[in-house]
């Protein structure tokens, strides 16, 4: 039987929600081992002069412990 946990984490891009979400998992890879999944749960933007510039997303990381 496996043991996995789960982490929250929030991201910012510039770029995209996505590019939001691929940044939350290259930051919790540094520090988290054996990441078994991604579940975005939440998403905004902030905007200025009608114009979204910053894509926020909140994310849960799923791991494995060993």
């Amino acid at each position: 039987m496996a043991v996995l946990k789960v982490i929250e984490i929030l991201a910012n891009s510039d770029k995209s929600w996505e590019d939001a979400a691929k940044n939350a998992l290259s930051e919790a890879s540094k520090s988290v081992k054996n990441i078994k999944s991604v579940y975005i749960n939440e998403q905004s933007a902030t905007v200025t002069d009608g114009k979204i510039d910053n894509y926020r997303v909140n994310v849960k990381i799923t791991f494995e412990v060993k």
